[in-house]
């Protein structure tokens, strides 16, 4: 395919099918313009966000009290605009909307366990688990945390709370005491909702040691409520307010569902920053702005209605477990999976797509580069016929990664990167089932979000790399910060740098394509020279090579006793029983240099056996830049694997 040609374009037929398509007929039938591209489509909703955000409501069917025709309070203020300011409803209401006896939630771990839970079987179990926080205190406001892996019970969990108006937080189990108190601690929920241990890798890891800790911690939890998971009667003597979460739901049968409907920006989910800067922040989002929001990126961006078998690859720590269980609204099955990716010589998922048809696959970009270097052909080995469309975020889908998935995965196929993030439990920029997809780019802005890039000079620009900002108000925005009365921290958050503005801190460029490409962190952008470098621009050579597994760029200051400037630094993880030598350093930077700039071409470049991550999976710039200078790394409790910062300190190669 020529690069002045699409990697896909949507059939006539589908296009025609798309619910987007529909919706633009809902909005031409009550009285709004008549719409027939997706440009059109946005600028409107940018221009009318009133207008437009109740056709969303009306045309996802929200279960819900309107109260009165008021969509928009206060829409000059950034923050401090009101949605909805009279409507009432229930986050749970809407994701249990559904009855009968057809899959709700469809579970496999890795240690092969697999069941799936109906529809009707949901709303009974949600109901009895809704019956047991009542009766132990649980009101609208109550904080109840899961320290869960991806499990059904989960879900049920969270659904129950939020239909009693408590406020849910997860972190996945994988999280030491500390990363577990560092948030939980702020928050200080009633009830803690534990799992006794989890799978990964084939290895079994047992909980109950760390959750003794944990409680010790944690003194305002009331009751632990542990579920069996990798033992069927786990052994709770020496643990503190613990109790079986079979006890805890036996008094109850299922009853017909109370949902408390409550204001529009009511507090549904806190969830955290996974940055190593500090304590994470506690972001609250609202059950109103998050389901809306929701809606409008299940239904109109990616096309899921009834019927569809809806997948991602996440865990209870990410924000795309919630993005994920939302899908209940739209009419999905949730297809959930607990265990390592990598299983089964890493066909997994593919033998769980394949299998249970799935329709929507979501993953990670570094998934997808992943499974290019071990060279696999899922669209070769597996039946992918339901398969409609692809997700993937976490970091910059890179177009060869694009080139792989269309030649490996499925060339009829709905590519979608996509982008956004914890702070707004959504994206800025994502797929759409009626344009095409090009190489590289994530395919548009959002539905309803003023999205800009803007330069230095606070521009907005097209073709030139800026900053990602959003100029108007939009329902998922945080509510603000927990324990941040008068919204100081909120605002220092995301609207210092631009007052008024969200400033959210990706280095973007808007293309030709009224896509967008993004090029990395604002805060690990590189600055040789005075000019400024996207990390994901030498990733994305660096990485092209076959003896590189994955790198991290930093900026090292330069010279190291007096800097006045920095200098590029590249740390590389080879392929097992691969060493650095000065051959491969030499392609490395031909291959840098060749593809990019010189100022792009790293000073040194330095072998390392494991790069430090997030747990959602994102590297870590920042992180490793503070090691390297020598300067304290704070809440390593983040990382997934905080021993790999060793790698990075007090290293001769970096001394000269």
């Amino acid at each position: 395919m020529s690069a002045d040609q699409p990697l896909w374009h949507p059939s006539p037929a589908r296009i025609a099918s798309a619910k987007l398509t529909a919706f633009m007929r809902h909005v031409a039938q009550h009285g709004g313009p008549s719409l027939h591209e997706y440009a059109n489509l946005h600028d409107w909703s940018v221009s009318q966000p009133g207008n437009f955000w109740s056709a969303v409501w009306d045309f996802c069917g929200v279960i819900g009290d309107r109260g009165s025709d008021r969509v928009l309070q206060y829409p000059e203020r950034m923050p401090g605009a009101r949605w909805f300011p009279d409507a009432r409803l229930n986050y749970a209401e809407n994701l249990l909307r559904n009855t009968g006896s057809g899959d709700a939630i469809v579970f496999r771990g890795e240690n092969r366990v697999a069941s799936r839970i109906g529809h009707d079987e949901l709303r009974h179990e949600v109901s009895r688990f809704a019956q047991a926080l009542r009766a132990a205190g649980i009101r609208p406001g109550d904080r109840v945390a899961g320290y869960m892996p991806n499990l059904p019970g989960t879900v049920i969990a969270m659904l129950a709370a939020s239909s009693l108006g408590a406020v849910w937080s997860s972190c996945s189990p994988d999280f030491g005491v500390q990363g577990v108190v560092d948030r939980f601690g702020q928050i200080e929920p009633r009830i803690l909702i534990a799992a006794d241990g989890y799978f990964y890798n084939r290895n079994t890891i047992d909980n109950l040691p760390r959750l003794k800790e944990i409680m010790a911690l944690l003194p305002g939890v009331e009751k632990l409520v542990v579920v069996p998971y990798t033992c069927a009667a786990p052994d709770l003597a020496g643990l503190p307010k613990a109790v079986s979460v079979h006890e805890f739901m036996a008094p109850f049968s299922a009853k017909p569902l109370r949902f408390e409907r409550l204001p529009f920006d009511h507090p549904l989910f806190i969830m955290y920053s996974s940055g190593t800067t500090g304590v994470p922040k506690c972001i609250v989002h609202g059950a109103g702005g998050t389901l809306l929001q929701h809606l409008k990126e299940h239904v109109l961006h990616t096309d899921i209605g009834s019927g569809d078998r809806l997948f991602y690859f996440t865990t209870c720590g990410w924000m795309m477990w919630n993005w994920l269980v939302s899908g209940l609204a739209a009419g999905a099955t949730l297809m959930l999976y607990d265990g390592s990716p990598f299983l089964a010589k890493g066909d997994v998922l593919w033998d769980y797509a394949a299998e249970e048809k799935i329709s929507v696959f979501g993953t990670s970009a570094k998934y997808i580069d992943a499974l290019a270097k071990l060279g696999l052909e899922p669209g070769k080995t597996h039946d992918l016929s339901a398969l409609r469309a692809l997700l993937s975020t976490g970091s910059p889908l890179v177009p060869e990664s694009f080139d792989y998935v269309y030649r490996s995965i499925k060339s009829d196929l709905q590519l979608a990167s996509i982008s956004g993030g914890t702070d707004i439990i959504s994206c800025f920029a994502l797929g759409c089932p009626v344009l095409p997809v090009w190489r590289g780019e994530l395919q548009c802005r959002g539905l309803g979000m003023k999205v800009e890039v803007w330069n230095d000079e606070g521009r907005p620009v097209r073709g030139e790399k800026g900053e990602l900002v959003c100029t108007a108000p939009f329902p998922s925005m945080p509510t603000g910060f927990w324990n941040d009365a008068d919204g100081t921290k909120y605002r220092a958050a995301y609207f210092e740098r631009y007052p008024g503005v969200w400033h959210h801190g990706d280095y973007v460029e808007l293309t030709s394509h009224d896509g967008l490409m993004i090029h990395g962190r604002s805060d690990a952008v590189l600055n040789p020279g005075g000019v400024r470098i996207g990390t994901a621009e030498i990733y994305r050579q660096v990485e092209r090579l076959d003896e590189v597994v994955e790198s991290l760029a930093i900026g090292q200051d330069w010279p190291p006793q007096q800097p006045n400037d920095v200098r590029v630094v590249l740390f590389v993880r080879l392929r097992e029983g691969l060493t650095l030598d000065a051959a491969l350093v030499q392609r490395i930077k031909q291959q840098i240099r060749d593809n990019t700039t010189p100022r792009h071409v790293p000073a040194a470049v330095v072998q390392v056996s494991d790069i430090p991550r997030t747990k959602s999976g994102k590297i870590v710039e920042l992180a490793v830049r503070n090691v390297v200078h020598g300067q304290p790394v704070k809440n390593v409790e983040a990382l997934a694997n905080p021993e790999a910062l060793e790698n990075f300190r007090n290293r001769d190669e970096l001394r000269s």
